[in-house]
């Protein structure tokens, strides 16, 4: 019987974020490449990897960002990420096409504390799967946010996931990851983090509408439509 890839470094425990542990590495958003993405609508990857940012931001997690070549046509980093995270430490890498061949990069990673990685990046099948594999080797634990990474085809993606599940990477998606780093709504920000949600499925916005609006009735006593005269 064939192996079956199994999360790397958790030791037998649920592979799941601890927000307490954790640091998220958003990697080479960038204009430029997010020109080749064709798994997703490009607006879409941008909102998610800003949303991202903002998770970040309210676990108080730790950020780190990298560009490939940001003054040449792979373009800046997109401006949402550092607004939505604006104590995000920004490495500048020396033309390494994988993050993690950048010895700054990686200390600026070990110098966060933390044992488990949140990667999400542009292209997925590189700037992703690279420091991700390489990542678990040194002992992570490595979660991959595959809807907030674009690349250049959809077979490309498969073929990344299948690659980076084999080496022990976790793949998710944009609401568990919120949902993991959330845990709960009986917290002082459930507001902002619904907020988080509308960027990841913006219909929410709609029942959060829908709800204040029902609010609003029950605490005005406003006469419905149907009980007007």
């Amino acid at each position: 019987m064939a192996n079956i890839a199994l999360p790397a470094n958790f030791n037998g425990k649920t592979p799941k974020i601890d927000p307490d542990n954790a640091a998220m590495l958003l990697i080479d958003h960038q204009s430029g490449l997010f020109q080749t993405v064709a798994d997703m609508p490009m607006p879409v990857l941008r909102r998610h990897a800003a949303a991202l940012a903002r998770m970040a931001t309210l676990c108080k997690m730790p950020v780190v960002t990298t560009a490939s070549v940001p003054q040449g046509p792979n373009g800046p980093l997109i401006p949402e990420i550092h607004e939505n995270a604006p104590h995000a430490k920004y490495v500048a890498r020396k033309g390494q096409i994988n993050s993690w061949d950048n010895p700054d990069f990686v200390a600026a990673v070990k110098a966060t504390g933390k044992k488990q990685l949140i990667i999400a990046a542009t292209i997925t099948s590189v700037c992703m799967a690279f420091p991700a594999i390489a990542a678990v080797q040194e002992g992570y634990q490595v979660f991959a946010v595959v809807d907030a990474s674009g690349t250049y085809s959809k077979m490309a993606q498969e073929i990344t996931l299948a690659r980076v599940v084999q080496a022990g990477v976790v793949p998710m998606d944009m609401a568990a990851v919120a949902s993991e780093l959330q845990r709960t709504w009986n917290r002082p920000d459930a507001e902002e983090w619904a907020k988080v949600y509308t960027q990841i499925f913006p219909p929410y916005q709609l029942l959060i509408e829908s709800y204040q609006k029902a609010r609003e009735v029950e605490q005005k006593h406003e006469t419905l439509d149907s009980m007007r005269k």
